[in-house]
């Protein structure tokens, strides 16, 4: 879409307020709010300046100043606002040098497009990531120096089934949340709804469903995009699914592991390279794959540990990503086994469909971030011919424990995976996608902020270990 399309689109839709949307280091939506009629067809490039002091893991307080260049094909109309409003994806743009900022994420994941193109081994990278959350009735939570807590309550919680008051059953057991109908399936018309709103986003909703866990697990399935527009499209999932469960009274959560003893939420990311409209990665090897598939399969293995200190970024990722519980830790590939890292899906014949699946991921990422760590991870083994070495069919709960042994696993916790990528980030630096300073800053950024906070407070169950020993 041009700038003249945008503003006649805003025109069409009595758009009153103009709503630039652009993401923090983390990976939360911030945005900043205009009167339409600050919208010219200059505003492209020119930008909006604004203050990005408090943004996280952005500028330091003197260098602040920030300009915000909508992009155009980002354009949608906002529909949980009283007052009719125009959104836009924007890009950070230095106001002196008129460069791209390096700390906004979404320009890594352009330049990590751009460098896809540069090594010619493909112009296409397409990525479909499968997001899953909880819908919550109630979450309560505190963290003070002599007490701490957090008490979450959902309707469809197995835990309600003994509840005396007004109760109707029909909740999911532990574990067997995956597919029933209503009434047990309480969120089949709020699900709808999401898909509604997504639809009038331009976005291709493929199915939804509810999910293993108890107590509102769900999943909606958005059609594959290339890298910068599937990481766009899963922060616009986010805000939509948040907003229409909030008009609902209800809250949602993307935090990997809300539950104790129930299933955690995941973020399978399935992902595949084409050349000039063909498909790379169907061939007649393993699974139907091509060698340069299984060369990326490589890469991603090789990498994984690194990879997860995105894609698995919050201390909460790794009380999903737990061995011998169906977490995808086994740094291995399979065409059957899920607890594999890659899993190839033999749905369909099509040369088209052909594509990986790579499980550890989690919807508390940064998605520019952990799209760009796994492509480009997997161009490394295609450009090194990294041997994935051979699938694992065997289902691993049957495996010797010497046999066992041989699978290597993911790291077992966020300070591992960050001293993983400290130690194997090379991959990530070529064509200036990623950056030694970008890549310091995220690690200093998640140990002052999130581990060091978790490990320096008591933790609720260790009074219960400990408290009369």
């Amino acid at each position: 879409m041009q700038p003249k399309q945008v503003l006649e689109y805003a025109a069409k839709n009595n758009a009153k307020i103009l709503d630039l949307r652009f993401a923090d280091v983390p990976g939360v939506w911030q945005h900043v709010s205009f009167p339409i009629a600050e919208l010219t067809e200059e505003s492209f490039t020119e930008g909006f300046g604004m203050d990005a002091s408090s943004i996280r893991g952005w500028a330091a307080i003197h260098e602040s100043d920030m300009l915000l260049a909508p992009d155009p094909n980002t354009c949608f109309m906002d529909a949980f606002r009283e007052v009719p409003t125009l959104c836009m994806i924007a890009d950070a743009v230095d106001p002196i040098t008129k460069q791209p900022y390096s700390r906004d994420t979404r320009q890594i994941a352009k330049k990590a497009e751009a460098y896809l193109g540069y090594s010619g081994v493909a112009d296409q990278a397409f990525f479909g990531a499968e997001a899953e959350f909880f819908i919550f009735d109630n979450i309560r939570f505190e963290s003070l120096p002599q007490h701490a807590f957090y008490y979450i309550d959902a309707e469809e919680g197995r835990w309600n089934s003994g509840r005396a008051e007004h109760n109707l059953g029909y909740r999911p057991r532990y574990k067997e949340g995956y597919f029933p109908v209503p009434p047990t399936d309480h969120y089949m018309d709020l699900r709808t709804e999401m898909t509604t709103q997504m639809a009038a986003c331009d976005m291709h909703v493929e199915c939804h469903h509810h999910e293993v866990a108890s107590g509102g697990q769900c999943e909606i399935d958005v059609r594959y995009e290339t890298l910068v527009k599937s990481a766009d499209n899963l922060m616009k999932f986010k805000y939509i699914v948040r907003n229409v469960a909030y008009q609902y009274g209800k809250t949602v959560t993307f935090m990997p592991k809300p539950l104790f003893g129930d299933n955690g939420s995941g973020m399978h990311t399935h992902q595949s390279l084409w050349l000039k409209g063909k498909p790379l990665f169907a061939g007649d090897s393993y699974a139907g794959l091509s060698q340069t598939a299984l060369w990326y399969i490589g890469g991603l293995l090789k990498h994984a540990p690194a990879i997860v200190a995105f894609a698995a970024p919050t201390t909460n990722s790794y009380k999903r990503l737990v061995p011998g519980y169906e977490a995808p830790v086994n740094l291995a590939y399979s065409r059957r086994n899920r607890s594999a890292a890659v899993r190839i899906p033999m749905y369909s014949p099509s040369p088209k469909a052909k594509r990986l699946e790579f499980r550890p991921p989690d919807p508390s990422c940064n998605p520019y971030l952990a799209f760009s760590a796994m492509m480009m991870a997997g161009l490394d083994g295609i450009e090194n011919k990294i041997n994935p070495g051979n699938p694992l069919d065997k289902d691993i709960y049957d495996l010797e424990p010497e046999e066992l042994k041989q699978v290597p696993s993911l790291p077992g916790s966020l300070d591992e995976s960050l001293r993983a990528l400290e130690d194997d980030h090379k991959f990530l630096l070529k064509g200036d996608v990623f950056s030694e300073e970008f890549i310091d800053l995220w690690i200093e950024f998640k140990r002052k902020n999130e581990i060091d906070p978790v490990r320096m407070r008591p933790h609720p169950y260790e009074f219960q270990l400990y408290y009369d020993i």
